[in-house]
């Protein structure tokens, strides 16, 4: 592989790689590339009459779905919407989500997709913090921020995707109206450039306000190179990643969301660019057999996500029932895989052993920061890999500065992908995780001789659930309003399904009453759903803390537990 990766991108090399200055830090990137996504959209007309976007019934073509982009891209231009002005895209997983963002892309626009699983006052942080000056949503988010509307001053437009309710005195017109006349108005011809900025994607913050990190034209597209450049090395290692040898399409099953970066840099975007069928799951709940099923009938070759959607599949009931002979390649990331996980894969599905792949990426990475695919995954089976290409990786130690293989320290990751822009109106922040062009992670981790990464621990205090990132103080201060809460502390502990599972320990005040229920309730109301605590344990006794007054959490893992189940989050 080390020989494939030096050939492809070593000097005259297909996808060669040269050191070049990006907003003053020396960075490197593919000296051959494209400048921004518009050009994106210009290759496709080659494959106008190719299937790209698949919802049940619902089809686009490449040329449809691009036609209907530019169209949206004029509406919004005709709203006043300039280059830099912020769009807010909320919603499940559908084709206006997809126009919308290439509409964006192609303006110049900032497509602010938000969590679609979040609550109204989420919500309305991220869209105030943002200054959002046109919001698209579909009507059950709508619902969700219609009522605090009058708070968010920005925002001059509201589409609706889908029906409008007859008689509603709602702002919202249906998204509908913004594709105007059917004519094709061409792709808008303002001035991009590689570090203008295309999205920003909140995530939590440990301080428990969210924090939007910047993603610039050159991190989608440095990204996508990168996935690109992983394919082409896998192919000359004699890793068929193709569908198949006959030329068929490639189609993949999305069933991530598409406002996290999995969903949108790594397989949207990758599908677009490489001619494959994105195939998008029905709105609402995961449902294996509605998965299967799709996969039968679209002739799908690649399935992805999180841990937990491949647990669901393999333990369907109904699993051998479906012909899922088309998958070719599969691939996870955003949350550990248990071994046991990795081996069920294998008997599930013989021939991906070559393919089965995993990532290890941040949001402000903008999607992958290293890979393990092949043979090297059973070889390395607790590793998340080895850095792609362009990006530079280091472990570092509380003095900053690189420590032997094998010892542990904080990933520090450096490249065209990464967050250099920072965070969204987060000065401070940004001074503090942004150094001489390098992102500090905040992940704990060691590296071997060979360069193989392993996750040991986050510094960041953070669960991840099923793949969502939650941050333990959000959940903490809204346990602190609860009447009769004295002190709350969030761990995550281990689930064979999810990754990790929220619980609180909670500490009352003498006398006080209240159950596990009622705070799950309290906490169900501000909170998204997956981040309602599924365990919930009650102490008489102050939570244990250290010397500097930090709660110590390790001594807080294990014990008795009140358990209330909650529902696989739908979209």
């Amino acid at each position: 592989m080390q020989e494939a990766l030096e050939q492809v991108t070593g000097p005259g090399g297909p996808l060669e790689i040269v050191v070049e200055d990006v907003l003053g830090c020396q960075v490197q990137v593919y000296k051959s590339r494209r400048e921004n996504m518009r050009s994106l959209m210009a290759e496709n007309a080659a494959r106008s009459e190719v299937t790209f976007l698949v919802q049940g019934t619902r089809r686009y073509t490449f040329g449809e779905h691009d036609l209907s982009a530019r169209r949206v891209a004029r509406g919004l231009a005709e709203l006043g919407v300039a280059k830099g002005d912020r769009v807010a895209v909320v919603s499940a997983n559908n084709p206006e989500w997809v126009i919308t963002f290439w509409a964006g892309a192609i303006l110049g626009a900032v497509v602010v997709p938000l969590n679609a699983w979040q609550k109204g006052e989420e919500l309305q942080f991220a869209i105030d913090d943002s200054g959002c000056k046109v919001l698209i949503a579909d009507r059950k988010r709508l619902d969700l921020i219609e009522p605090i509307l009058g708070e968010l001053p920005s925002i001059e437009h509201v589409f609706v995707i889908g029906e409008t309710e007859a008689g509603s005195e709602s702002r919202a017109r249906s998204f509908d109206a913004l594709l105007g006349s059917e004519d094709d108005p061409g792709i808008p011809t303002t001035e991009l450039h590689e570090d203008d900025i295309l999205a920003i994607l909140y995530t939590s913050g440990t301080t428990g306000r969210p924090k939007g990190a910047t993603i610039t034209q050159r991190q989608t597209i440095a990204n996508l190179q990168n996935i690109i450049c992983l394919g082409l090395i896998q192919l000359m290692a004699g890793v068929s990643t193709r569908a198949s040898d006959d030329g068929t399409q490639n189609a993949a099953l999305l069933v991530v969301p598409l406002f996290h970066v999995t969903g949108c840099l790594a397989t949207m975007v990758v599908n677009y660019a490489t001619g494959g069928k994105l195939v998008l799951m029905p709105p609402g709940r995961f449902e294996p057999d509605d998965a299967m099923a799709t996969i039968q009938t679209e002739r799908v070759t690649s399935i992805g996500g999180v841990p937990t959607i491949m647990w669901r599949i393999i333990e369907a009931p109904n699993f051998g029932e479906y012909d899922l002979s088309s998958v070719k390649t599969a691939s996870y990331g955003g949350a550990p895989a248990a071994p046991e996980l990795v081996e069920r894969i294998e008997q599930a599905f013989p021939n991906l052993r070559k393919t089965l792949s995993t990532a290890y990426g941040l949001t402000e990475t903008a999607s992958v920061a290293t890979a393990l695919g092949g043979d090297d995954y059973f070889a390395h089976p607790t590793s998340c890999g080895r850095a792609v290409p362009t990006v530079e990786l280091e472990i570092r130690g509380e003095d900053a500065k690189a420590v032997p293989p094998g010892e542990q320290g904080e990933i520090w990751v450096k490249g065209p992908t990464i967050m250099l822009r920072g965070y969204w109106n987060r000065p401070e922040v940004n001074a503090e995780v942004l150094v001489d062009g390098w992102f500090r992670t905040g992940d704990i981790a060691k590296q071997d001789q060979e360069g193989f990464v392993y996750i040991v621990d986050r510094a960041k205090d953070m669960i991840i659930r099923a793949g969502e990132n939650i941050y333990c103080v959000e959940i903490e201060n809204v346990l602190y309003e609860y009447p009769g809460v004295v002190d709350a502390a969030i761990i995550g502990v281990p689930h064979v399904q999810l990754g990790e599972e929220v619980k609180a320990v909670v500490h009352l005040k003498t006398g006080a009453t209240v159950t596990a229920e009622e705070l799950q309730a309290h906490c169900r109301e501000r909170l998204a759903d997956f981040k309602v605590p599924a365990y919930v344990e009650f102490r008489a006794e102050p939570l244990p803390r250290n010397p500097a007054g930090k709660v110590l959490k390790a001594a807080l893992r294990g014990g008795d537990t009140t358990f209330a189940s909650s529902d696989d989050q739908a979209l």
